[in-house]
Parts: C-alpha cells; structure tokens; sequence
C-alpha cells in the first residue's frame, strides 16, 4: 500500500511469502503439512520489516481522526492534546479512532491486547491539578485506568516527566552492574575493566539521554554519583583524584555533558541528511536581519519558551546546544570527526572547571 515495490522486487516478495507449509513435530513424531495463509518464517530478516508494512495503515486511521500516533514495531502509541475550551472532542476522537483501530485489527486477524495497554495523563502539576474527571480510554470494550506511570522503550515517564522514576530505575541498574563489576575487579587489566564498564554502564547512561535535557539537579547528580562509584571501581589505584579527574583519565564525559553530546550528535546528523523529518522541520536556521558576526556561526533559530517544562523539548535544547558548539566542530566533515572532536571539547571543558 503506496510502498513503490513492483516488477521483480514484488513477484520475489510474493514468493518468499506464498506457498509456504508447517507442521507440528513432538519427539519423533510429527503432524501433516498444512498450508500457511499468513504470517512469516519466525526469525526471519524480512519479518520485521514486512509486519511494519503490514500494520501500516494503522499510522492512516489514526491520521484520518486527527489523533497523534507513534509507532515502533509493535509498539504503538496514540495522543491527543487536552485543553478545557475541547477535551470532551479530543476525548470522543479518541474513543472513535480506538474503536476503528480494533475494528481493524479484528479484520486482519490481530488482536489488541488491553491487558498489555497503558494511558497516562501528562501535564505540569498546576494543569493536571484543574483537569476535571476525565473517563478512562476503552480499548476492546475494556476500560484502560491512568497510570501514573508507563514505561515506552525502555523509558519510564511520569505524569510531569520529572523521569524521577527513570532515573531511580537507572540508578539501581547501574550500582547493580558495578558491584558485579567489583567481584571480578581484581582478574580484569584497566582496559578491559574500562570497557566493561563502558559496554555494561555507560551505554545505559547513554540510552535515551536526550530527553534528560533540563532534568532537575538532583536527578543528575544521582546519575553522576553512579558514574563517580563506576570510576572508582575501574580504577581502583587512582581513587585519591576527584572524580572529575578520574573521568579525563578514562576520557569519560560525565553525565550532563553526555546528554549534550548525544543532542548535538542527533542534530549534527538531521541537519546533514534532513532526516528524520519529524525531527528537521523542529530545526530552523537563524537568518540575521542584517549583516552581524553570528551570521558565520551556523545558528539555529531558538524559539521563546516561558517555562522550564517548555525548554525541555527538541525544539529549544537542539538549537541551545548546538549554537554553544564552536564552528570548527560544526564544519566537521563526517559524523566520525565531528564526535570526536566535539568529545574532546567537552573533556577540555571539564579539564578547565
């Protein structure tokens, strides 16, 4: 449905998925060969690509009712924004579009699971406090209560998106794996306790960082704390430097400046492919009126936001952090050149506070 595939790329599709046969085999036994009319081979590379154009028109349903859809793999999430003037219309829109939804999934020979579906209601503490009762989303006749918090991804969000759940989730996660890191300190050379705890640690620090931009203080300085307890453990030896000083020596970027690395990456590479869209047309570049000295330094416009809760989003921290980035890293040439360099400017900053 409006993928472009035609010719040959059809008819090799068409073969992979028709004609295909299973049976059941316990022990030494087994069952006759019966036709397979739908699905794909489990396992297989083109499975999770052909079940994304299978559940495409999933994105054109909610699309027609004007509500907001998200979807990865089999993860699909749908919003809609509430005001006071129209949240009885949001509220209907959402109930018609649900209904549709399972209507269509009852048709295709899918099944929407409500026990497995979550809603949430996000806003700042002073908005969600003047909402009147609002009735809980049903999903296949079955009420889906508020939660107040859901977990997308990986990603624990709450009513406020405080991420203070995520972060405690975090946090545990990552003294779990130093500890289990300690036991086996003394067997392992630096480098590969440094790696190790790059690949076990670090990566979590770094999964989803982005959204952390503008996180409260005490969030970060938790998520610091354990990174500080992860250095010491891989460099036991050096425990008498600052921890600070222990990360220059892994050339570790401590967590604040991660999340602005992993911005400036993400934006680095929308601005060079102009992909993906949802995420390019947030950016725009800033064009002075008149000749002035910024006009050389690559800016990004940075749009007003009145509030904290505001600036926490793509469209402020990826301008904000990109103007702060000098225009040698910008001009960077690959994706490769402009990490590294940027990674050691951070860690030259860090040297110099």
């Amino acid at each position: 449905m409006g993928f472009g595939v035609s010719g040959s790329v059809l008819t090799w599709l068409k073969s992979y998925l028709t004609g295909r046969y299973q049976c059941v085999r316990v022990g030494q036994a087994s069952s006759s060969h019966t036709l397979c009319h739908t699905g794909v081979p489990q396992g297989s590379v083109l499975g999770p690509i052909l079940f994304s154009c299978y559940i495409s028109p999933i994105s054109f349903i909610a699309n027609t009712f004007g509500v907001g859809i998200q979807q990865y793999a089999d993860d699909t999430q749908l919003y809609v924004s509430l005001s006071p003037t129209d949240m009885h219309a949001q509220q209907s829109l959402l109930s018609d579009c649900l209904s549709a939804l399972h209507s269509w999934f009852c048709h295709n020979g899918l099944a929407l699971n409500s026990t497995k579906s979550e809603s949430i209601l996000i806003g700042t503490r002073q908005r969600l406090r003047t909402l009147p009762p609002i009735a809980s989303p049903i999903i296949a006749g079955t009420p889906v209560p508020f939660s107040d918090t859901i977990k997308t991804l990986g990603v624990t969000l709450d009513q406020n998106l405080t991420l203070n759940k995520h972060v405690s989730s975090l946090s545990r996660s990552i003294h779990f794996y130093t500890r289990a890191l300690r036991h086996i300190r003394p067997a392992l050379t630096e480098s590969m306790a440094a790696s190790l705890g790059a690949s076990l640690v670090q990566s979590r620090l770094d999964y989803a960082n982005s959204i952390m931009y503008g996180m409260s203080a005490s969030n970060i300085h938790k998520l610091q704390s354990a990174q500080n307890s992860l250095t010491r453990v891989v460099l036991p030896s050096l425990r008498h430097l600052s921890a600070s000083e222990r990360l220059t020596y892994l050339h570790w970027l401590p967590v604040n400046y991660r999340i602005q690395f992993k911005i400036a990456t993400l934006t680095y590479k929308t601005l060079a492919t102009c992909q993906p869209s949802y995420l390019y047309n947030l950016l725009q570049v800033y064009h002075p009126s008149r000749a002035l000295r910024s006009s050389t330094q690559q800016l990004l416009y940075v749009p007003y936001m009145s509030t904290d809760f505001g600036r926490r989003a793509f469209s402020y921290s990826s301008p904000a952090t990109w103007n702060s980035i000098p225009i040698s890293i910008k001009n960077c040439s690959s994706l490769y050149s402009f990490k590294r360099h940027l990674k050691s400017y951070f860690i030259a900053q860090l040297t110099n506070n």
